[in-house]
């Protein structure tokens, strides 16, 4: 579809949803995820930040969408709107995440220690940090970094979208390794 089509089609459905039409809000969400989602792949990219935090910049921008919807001018066009919002919201998970370099594991499996080298502690320590998540992170962690079922499974197995599942997900073990750093400290 050529980029003013899409522009004229997005408009008229936020027009529309604006006027309360569930279905066109519903139609306008669904068309802007992947636009949304290819600009987040490309900031975090050249960002250098885990691909993972895109799905999350998509979130928050589709959430200040709903939020903020009333403030765009229906005289403008709605792509610099949406946009802006969305560099907004990739600004502020940058930010967030702060300098950090991330590694892939591979470069040091050599350098690692055997995992029976205290393995029953570490089990426990999981366990018990584990049952600190809140349900819904706590189900989707298990179910794919304790159980081994692909994103696919969890998702049908836990009735969520999988992109609520890789949120989920990735919340759960960011927290999980907060949790693990502070009692390293």
């Amino acid at each position: 579809m050529r980029v003013e089509d899409r522009e004229k089609q997005w408009r008229l459905l936020m027009l529309s949803a604006n006027g309360g039409d569930a279905a066109a809000y519903r139609n306008l969400l669904v068309q802007l995820t992947p636009a949304l989602r290819a600009f987040a792949r490309r900031g975090v990219a050249r960002a250098g930040a885990a691909l993972t935090d895109a799905e999350d910049i998509v979130q928050e921008t589709l959430l200040a969408v709903h939020l903020k919807r009333q403030t765009w001018d229906e005289q403008a066009p709605l792509s610099p709107w949406l946009f802006a919002i969305a560099r907004h919201k990739l600004i502020d998970a940058l930010r967030r995440r702060g300098r950090r370099i991330e590694l892939s594991i591979d470069d040091f499996a050599e350098s690692l220690p055997s995992a029976d080298a205290g393995s029953d502690s570490i089990v426990s320590d999981v366990k018990r940090h584990l049952e600190e998540l809140p349900p819904g992170q706590r189900k989707v962690v298990n179910c794919i970094a304790v159980e081994g079922v692909s994103i696919d499974e969890a998702a049908s197995r836990l009735s969520m979208s999988n992109g609520a599942v890789r949120v989920a997900l990735h919340r759960g073990l960011a927290a999980l390794a907060a949790k693990f750093r502070s009692v390293e400290s």
